[in-house]
């Protein structure tokens, strides 16, 4: 592991096609709270669900008495008006609870995504090592997409299906039982089908989500680094490569159309046979003279409406059974733990001040601290032992060594964006694992290695840790390392975007950012990896300046791998295969360290 890796464990990257997991799968349940939320709306619908049904279910009696007068040669009447009131009835109810339903449907999208977006964010920062970008973003985008045909296509509208299916059988009942056996039959058989199916639909949409979600990811990873494909001359082999993902989406997608395809002919199949089997055997049993016209077609209006909800919900159980594939996608990801979630519930410290209240300790303070990365597949990758040193407060430290050390997980580890296995790490004389993360981070102003910046503009970086910072206080930022003249020569000055990951910015312009942010959030510790790395010799020394400058009054622990940026240091910390070998001023390591020797000597600092 390499200094510039160090804050994130070593993962192994594909290059060909995964092999899909059966990942867990969403159940009926788990959808409970998204509905919950929009209870009122629901309700609503439901109740207009059941009016429109009772509505539905009037069109049978209203029919055998209009049949009824035709054959006695009586007057109309009313009738006409009043079957023609309940069929209109029937179709504002039903316009009204579809405007309702796909309104609740892309509400509830809206929710899982609020839901995932905020728990996501939240997650511990070895939960993204462990997984693809791409992936995260798909189950955002695409997998709460699909949770609208839980609502748009009959999981909601059961209740008025429930009420139209056991109002029509009390119908057909009342009319002719036999009928209504050979009927039941029928339906029976057609319901023990697509159940089976259902289940089936549900583990190809899974597989289907997964693919989906690794394509997103492959894409994500070479859209990133198309710069570096093109250069590498591999846009042909990575063309290939994405495209070969893509077709195990197509694969996964006909797993699902051949799941869900012999719903449609159940339930078509179903339709036809039940109104065969009761227009023979009825019309068998009015030649007879056992039932009358009349009744017969009030049954077969009562049978239009039993197989409606039913071939609905037919319909339903493919869609649903999908939404329920994407929602067990969903679901993995809400059931990880938060960063915060083992933190002990310890609110004696939930103030900045409370963080330095030990005026005589250190500022910072390693104690014995050994830790590992855990991989993908469980190794242990260890990377610091027994790492002891403090930082006194107000000083400056740099940590050197060779890349690969452990230097950049020290910094991580102050950030707890990872816990230490054994030791402890102090800040102002309190273990930082009592303390609150934002409240520690709060002590910290991080400059991060690579120095990322992101897409927006010059301003929202900036204000990223100071969101109450004015134009002025950023002005100044920028000039404590030399960047506003090059801001201001942009016509929107502060508002000039920076392009996806800075791109439109130099390595040198998004290093100066980065610090810039950093001295703008006015943290009392700074912790800089690598903070001059990308800079020329000019910008370099006017940036130490101005860090020296800004220093005042704070702690500030670098690392570095040109020795001559820290040559003035208070102290030098030597770190070689995850442990503290060596600490001192320069002059003092030149005589006492072997590798701190060696290392000056390769930069011709001795």
């Amino acid at each position: 592991m390499t200094s510039t890796t160090s804050t994130a464990p070593p993962t192994t990257r594909r290059f060909g096609r995964p092999r899909a997991e059966e990942g867990p799968r969403g159940r009926v349940k788990d959808l409970l709270p998204y509905l919950y939320e929009h209870r009122f709306v629901l309700g609503v619908v439901i109740a207009i669900s059941v009016v429109g049904a009772l509505a539905s279910l009037a069109q049978p009696l209203l029919l055998q008495q209009v049949v009824q007068r035709v054959q006695h040669s009586e007057p109309l009447g009313d009738l006409i008006a009043i079957m023609a009131a309940v069929v209109l009835l029937a179709a504002v109810t039903n316009g009204i609870q579809h405007y309702l339903l796909q309104r609740t449907g892309t509400s509830v999208v809206l929710t899982a995504r609020q839901r995932l977006v905020r728990h996501l964010l939240r997650l511990p920062v070895a939960d993204f090592d462990k997984r693809r970008t791409g992936d995260l973003v798909s189950r955002i985008g695409t997998d709460t997409t699909l949770l609208y045909a839980v609502l748009t296509q009959g999981l909601v509208d059961a209740a008025g299906g429930v009420v139209t299916f056991i109002g029509a059988l009390i119908g057909m009942l009342f009319f002719d039982p036999l009928l209504l056996g050979l009927t039941v039959l029928i339906i029976l058989f057609a319901i023990l089908v697509v159940g089976g199916l259902a289940r089936r639909i549900r583990s190809a949409s899974r597989r289907q989500q997964d693919a989906v979600g690794r394509l997103t990811a492959e894409v994500e990873r070479s859209i990133g680094a198309v710069r570096t494909i093109r250069a590498s001359g591999a846009t042909e082999r990575e063309t290939e490569a994405v495209v070969g993902v893509a077709k195990d989406a197509w694969t996964a997608g006909i797993g699902v159309a051949r799941a869900s395809a012999p719903v449609v002919p159940v339930a078509s199949l179903t339709l036809n046979l039940a109104f065969l089997v009761v227009i023979g055997v009825g019309g068998y049993q009015v030649a007879a003279g056992t039932t009358t016209i009349a009744s017969l077609s009030a049954f077969l209006f009562f049978l239009f409406l039993l197989v409606m909800p039913l071939g609905q919900a037919f319909g339903a159980a493919s869609s649903v059974a999908s939404a329920l594939g994407a929602l067990g996608r969903i679901t993995e990801v809400l059931d990880l733990p938060s960063e915060t979630a083992t933190d002990p519930a310890d609110t004696t410290l939930t103030g900045p001040a409370n963080a330095t209240a030990a005026p005589d300790a250190p500022a910072v303070a390693f104690e014995g601290v050994s830790f590992a990365y855990t991989g993908e597949d469980g190794t242990r990758i260890d990377v610091l032992h027994d790492v002891t040193f403090s930082v006194p407060r107000g000083t400056r430290t740099a940590l050197v060594g060779p890349s690969g050390a452990g230097k950049s997980t020290m910094l991580a580890l102050l950030e707890r964006f990872y816990d230490v296995d054994a030791g402890a790490v102090r800040l102002g004389g309190v273990d930082i694992r009592r303390l609150p993360r934002e409240v520690l981070r709060g002590q910290f102003g991080y400059v991060e290695q690579d120095a990322p910046a992101l897409a927006g503009t010059i301003r929202e970086n900036l204000v990223l840790a100071a969101p109450l910072a004015t134009e002025a206080d950023c002005l100044a930022a920028l000039d404590a390392v030399n960047l506003r003249s090059a801001v201001l020569r942009h016509p929107q000055g502060l508002d000039a975007p920076v392009g996806e990951e800075g791109v439109l910015l130099s390595g040198g312009e998004r290093q100066r950012l980065a610090i810039a942010r950093a001295l703008l959030a006015d943290a009392p510790v700074l912790l800089l990896d690598e903070s001059t790395s990308n800079l020329d010799g000019r910008n370099e020394q006017l940036l130490r300046e101005s860090l020296q400058t800004a220093s005042v009054g704070r702690t500030v622990i670098v690392i570095a791998h040109r020795l001559s940026t820290v040559v003035d240091a208070d102290q030098i910390v030597v770190v070689d295969n995850g442990r503290t070998v060596a600490r001192g001023r320069h002059e003092e390591l030149v005589d006492s360290s072997p590798l701190y020797r060696e290392l000056a000597a390769s930069q011709l600092l001795v």
